[in-house]
């Protein structure tokens, strides 16, 4: 991974952090307010496991409450530790700013490998870890609300929303106490592919804007462009999915823990995801040239490079190497500040992660909302929608008739036109707007001042210009 000479994760936020404040005007006492983490809880608790008492260690912390409450998701993986957690909120605070959710920024994390353990051992360990995080309000529906990371799922969501709920039993919100559940306990539809959809929507977004997309080297529209994808995990598995179904992207590398695989003629993003679902990686997969050396393919040919996988992989000791024009953050720092410095002095654009990773808190942010107003989206309105619209489609084949014109309407359009907007399509529309109106805020930055040159500090000057505007707000 990264170098001992290279900054730690956090301490690269705090420096992309430091070349933004440099071109801002804030006072240095709201400035440092805003740079550090407002709090970090420890836990270690014990729990009873195949007949001895093993000991977990957790953390929850907690970087800003300029807005509450604070969001950000728990991670499962035996590298956590506090300084990535306390990077992470960071990460967080600046996202939801962003993208205008009205949350701070937090971030959890149990230093477990959860493919050690059996499914009701994992129930056991996580309920345990939720009771010590919400009797300390660091799980709550107006305080603290996780959501899922690496090595969590909806699993993990609905064993924190039931502990939570039997500790508050008459708390009529409760399921708002933690988002990313499964359906049937109060989750949302389209959240389990929401960040993998968002990367999608921004590099729609970035390539409607012809001169953004010149900068790269590039030309053209997304079709036909090739990727390369790190990690076909939830994230990196949606992305690499919807691009190729979607928009005709051409997945020709896929690079996961145990090798990579690379055809130039593309690869079935289908078909591999299910090989590594039984097989555990991409080891043996048929089609495509497999290398055991995946970090390799990181400095591939290829239009856009898609790392959605762990922090850091690209850094000092690969960066000059990598040859992708155009590179899409999809997971938390995946490139390290002395990476990014290597990328840009080359002419690399890069779309942060604050930006690209922001789909999964923006649909968590309508699965809160959809939770505190205890109904689905679109069940008011769907039908009175498809009713007004039936209106003017028999009125249109009423003047037809009358006229004697005998014009038809187009094949399948009754049928689309008159259909209401369901829930996922809410939701997938809402994302949409976001991840556009955030974009486009970046880019007034990015092309409005001279001293800004890249997307990554633009994006640091219109969060943390926000995060100021809110303490201001408060009387700070």
């Amino acid at each position: 991974m990264t170098t001992s000479s290279e900054p730690t994760f956090r301490q690269s936020v705090d420096l992309m952090f430091n070349r933004a404040v440099a071109l801002m005007d804030l006072p240095p006492g709201l400035e440092e307010k805003i740079r550090v983490c407002n709090a970090t809880y420890t836990v270690r608790f014990g729990v009873r496991l195949r007949g001895e008492i093993r000991t977990f260690t957790g953390y929850r912390s907690v970087h800003s409450e300029h807005m509450e409450p604070v969001k950000g998701g728990i991670r499962y993986s035996p590298e956590v530790h506090q300084d990535e957690v306390e990077a992470l909120a960071a990460l967080m605070t600046y996202k939801c700013a962003l993208v205008e959710t009205p949350f701070g920024g937090s971030k959890g994390g149990l230093c477990i490998d959860p493919r050690e353990y059996d499914e009701h051992e994992l129930e056991r360990i996580t309920r345990r870890f939720a009771y010590e995080l919400a009797k300390r309000d660091l799980i709550h529906p107006s305080q603290n609300v996780p959501a899922p990371d690496m090595g969590t799922g909806e699993r993990e969501m609905a064993w924190i929303a039931d502990q939570y709920a039997r500790m508050n039993t008459t708390d009529i919100n409760a399921r708002a106490c933690v988002t990313g559940k499964p359906i049937n306990a109060g989750g949302i539809v389209g959240r389990v592919e929401a960040t993998g959809r968002g990367v999608q929507y921004a590099l729609r977004e970035f390539f409607r804007h012809p001169e953004d997309v010149a900068m790269t080297g590039l030309s053209g529209r997304l079709e036909g462009k090739r990727v390369i994808v790190q990690g076909l995990g939830n994230v990196g598995y949606h992305a690499a999915k919807f691009l190729s179904e979607e928009d005709g992207v051409q997945i020709t590398g896929i690079i996961e823990r145990d090798g990579a695989l690379f055809d130039p003629a593309g690869l079935d993003v289908e078909a591999v995801h299910r090989w590594i679902q039984a097989h555990g990686g991409v080891k043996g997969y048929a089609d495509g040239a497999f290398s055991p050396d995946g970090a390799a393919l990181l400095e591939a040919e290829c239009d856009i490079l898609i790392p959605a996988a762990l922090e850091g992989v690209i850094n000092l000791t690969n960066a000059a190497r990598v040859k992708a024009p155009l590179i899409i953050e999809a997971a938390n720092g995946p490139i390290t500040a002395g990476g990014d410095e290597i990328l840009r002095k080359r002419g690399c654009v890069i779309i942060p992660d604050m930006f690209a990773n922001a789909g999964g808190v923006t649909v968590s942010y309508f699965e809160w909302v959809k939770n505190l107003s205890h109904i689905r989206f679109g069940r008011m309105q769907r039908r009175q929608e498809e009713a007004r619209h039936q209106l003017l489609v028999d009125e249109l084949e009423r003047l037809s008739s009358d006229s004697g014109v005998g014009w038809t309407l187009s094949p399948n359009f009754k049928e689309r036109y008159l259909r209401g907007a369901d829930e996922l399509e809410l939701v997938r529309s809402g994302l949409d707007d976001t991840m556009r109106t955030a974009y486009q805020a970046m880019r007034a930055v990015w092309h409005g001042r001279e001293d800004v040159h890249d997307l990554r500090v633009a994006a640091y000057l219109v969060s943390i210009g926000r995060v100021a505007e809110s303490y201001r707000a408060k009387g700070l």
